[in-house]
């Protein structure tokens, strides 16, 4: 069967919903971000124009764009209008994937039978705007990379459709930058031997590919020759994260038991942070001696950085543990997820702590979760 997948992409979404609070914003560059040392979280393409671009620290995007309106945020506005538009959506077609807060998937793959796929797209989007008031783009194609690059194409405001005998012709002349697996230091790399476009990045033999860039060399080949085999995977929201300990030896040491929630606090922010997660709510859990359980909870702003959370679960914790009997079990859960690519609090974090978490990450990526740690969560008699 012939596949028709789209990508459906809010444009600026957060500076839309803010524009919906606020319409003399309306024509304005807009920044949202956290304070003179935070970063950009998103901007409107007035602010773009002059350079502004997403993760940019906010001094230097206020340089760039000294007439700028600089907002705060407020990540639980976005995720209540994301929430609605993905309602929207999945009630009028039979796939969708919710790739983020603000980015869908849908498989109208034999839908061109009773409906024209692109006719059908349109009247979704439209549908989209005149409910909730966000613009919304969209392309059309045969697979997800070549739609999503389709969606970048056509902002803001638009509608691209790329049918099979248009795939190459679409994507050659366009940098490699486009493809969605490509970062900085990829781009980079292939820069420094000619490779900036993506017609001479899919002429490439993929073993050159596989001994510059390691295994995603093939994967980066065939996405450059516009095939992914990749499919919409059904969207299904996650409700909590969750871990606890059960000790085989009942426990009262204050200063073990707040080393292991620091510990489970930074176990779970990493897991946040790779699964791009962001907690509204972090709740202690602890079971005395007797079997006596009993949890405290915490309404936070959005967030996925163990810092944050730390202290506030050794907040919870001095609260709860109010008897002088021995413990049998602690846990920890974060619950009121939003997902979204911010995997940080980009309305609060600096530039020195997002830089800081990318590095960590990166190297627990590398070496395993065990290589680093807090010193106050770390086990060292492991």
């Amino acid at each position: 069967m012939k596949r028709n997948i789209v990508h459906m992409d809010l444009d600026a979404f957060f500076v839309s919903c803010e524009r919906l609070k606020n319409s003399e914003l309306e024509g304005r560059p807009v920044i949202i971000g956290g304070g003179d040392r935070g970063v950009v979280a998103s901007c409107s393409y007035e602010a773009r124009y002059f350079g502004v671009r997403s993760a940019m620290p906010i001094r230097m995007a206020l340089r760039l764009c000294p007439e700028a309106k600089v907002i705060k945020g407020d990540m639980e506005m976005y995720s209540n209008m994301s929430h609605m538009v993905t309602d929207i959506i999945q009630e009028k077609v039979p796939l969708l994937e919710k790739a983020s807060i603000d980015e869908f998937y849908l498989d109208l793959s034999g839908m061109d039978k009773f409906f024209g796929c692109y006719k059908w797209t349109s009247e979704i989007a439209s549908f989209v705007t005149k409910n909730t008031g966000l613009p919304i783009s969209f392309a059309l194609s045969t697979n997800k990379t070549v739609s999503k690059i389709g969606t970048g194409e056509a902002k803001p405001v638009g509608r691209l459709e790329i049918k099979d005998l248009e795939v190459k012709p679409f994507l050659n002349p366009l940098s490699i930058k486009k493809i969605p697996m490509v970062g900085d230091k990829t781009f980079q790399l292939l820069s420094r031997i000619g490779i900036r476009t993506i017609h001479t990045l899919s002429e490439m033999p993929v073993l050159v590919l596989q001994q510059m860039i390691g295994v995603n060399g093939k994967e980066l080949w065939k996405k450059a020759n516009g095939i992914d085999e990749n499919p919409v995977v059904p969207y299904s929201e996650r409700k909590s994260i969750s871990t606890e300990r059960t000790f085989i030896n009942d426990t009262m040491d204050i200063l073990e038991l707040k080393r292991l929630i620091s510990g489970m606090t930074e176990q779970l922010a990493y897991q946040l942070r790779q699964e791009k997660w962001l907690t509204s709510t972090v709740v202690v859990k602890i079971r005395y001696a007797n079997f006596d359980t009993e949890t405290r909870q915490c309404k936070i702003s959005y967030t996925s950085a163990d810092h944050t959370l730390s202290k506030v679960a050794l907040e919870l914790f001095n609260k709860l543990y109010t008897r002088r009997m021995r413990l049998r079990l602690v846990g920890l859960r974060f619950t009121g997820l939003v997902h979204g690519n911010h995997q940080m609090n980009l309305f609060e974090d600096t530039e020195e702590q997002m830089n800081l978490y990318q590095t960590i990450d990166y190297l627990k990526n590398r070496f395993g979760t065990g290589a680093l740690g807090r010193a106050s969560g770390f086990d060292f008699e492991k």
